[in-house]
């Protein structure tokens, strides 16, 4: 059993090294897929031994495609320049190579641990947070333009271990990430024909604040749980509002 690491990446410099590095002797192969960096991300993924091909980012579903159709082997995990392989995720993924996949398994879901604001998050519904990272590229496929999903045919087994996800920065960076993405998620609203958008607006932002800080025992989490629970209720209603916006703005003039 050989693996390929995929990464996609754009000006990543900072932290793309460390991801490498928890990758050495865990696979066979790794490709990292840059959206043309202005920085040093490309030279670094070279220096560290991963094949570097450039590729136009349209989405992140599609670059992740694009990504794992030019893996080198039938296995790839996925991996992102925020985050790292554990060691116990390493020893996991070293026993699997080592004894081979069990018929009918397509793909591993791993928990990933998030850092954010000086501490481990244990709960915000931020933890366990499995996703599907180890797969058989035949017959997988990304989908959504952001906060995309792996689906795979066959059947989906966890794996000892977790990525560790070194996310945010700090708190300004989680909110101009969820303003960006705020508008992918806006148009997607929007495609979607999602009615009653005033009425969401007005609930969904304190219904996003209660599941993260209380089903989900986010208060559990300190301080970095209350703010979780604040900006994602923030970003639950930038969407909204945009989405209403989106729809009130006049349609195109038809070219004759």
């Amino acid at each position: 059993m050989k693996i390929s690491a995929v990464i996609i990446t754009y000006n990543e410099e900072e932290r793309l090294g460390a991801a490498l590095e928890s990758l050495r002797s865990v696979v066979d192969e790794v490709l990292v897929v840059d959206s043309h960096s202005l920085d040093r991300t490309a030279e670094i993924a070279r220096a560290a031994g991963a094949r570097v091909e450039l590729h136009r980012f349209e989405d992140y579903g599609s670059q992740k495609n694009y990504a794992m159709g030019r893996a080198g082997h039938e296995w790839v995990l996925n991996l992102d320049a925020d985050e790292r392989v554990s060691p116990e995720l390493a020893a996991a993924i070293a026993a699997l190579k080592a004894q081979g996949v069990e018929g009918g398994i397509a793909a591993f879901s791993i928990r990933r641990r998030t850092f954010y604001l000086g501490r481990w998050i244990r709960h915000s519904g931020w933890y366990p947070d499995r996703k599907v990272r180890l797969f058989r590229r035949s017959g997988a496929s990304w989908q959504g333009r952001i906060h995309e999903r792996l689906v795979v045919a066959g059947r989906v087994a966890p794996l000892a271990g977790d990525i560790l996800h070194f996310t945010y920065r700090d708190i300004g960076d989680h909110v101009r990430r969820l303003e960006r993405y705020s508008g992918y998620q806006a148009e997607e609203i929007v495609r979607k024909g999602t009615h009653l958008l005033h009425l969401r607006l007005l609930v969904l932002p304190a219904v996003t604040f209660l599941r993260h800080y209380f089903w989900r025992l986010g208060f559990l989490d300190g301080f970095p749980g209350l703010v979780i629970a604040l900006v994602q209720s923030w970003g639950t209603a930038m969407k909204h509002m945009k989405a209403i916006a989106l729809k009130r703005r006049p349609p195109a003039p038809v070219a004759r």
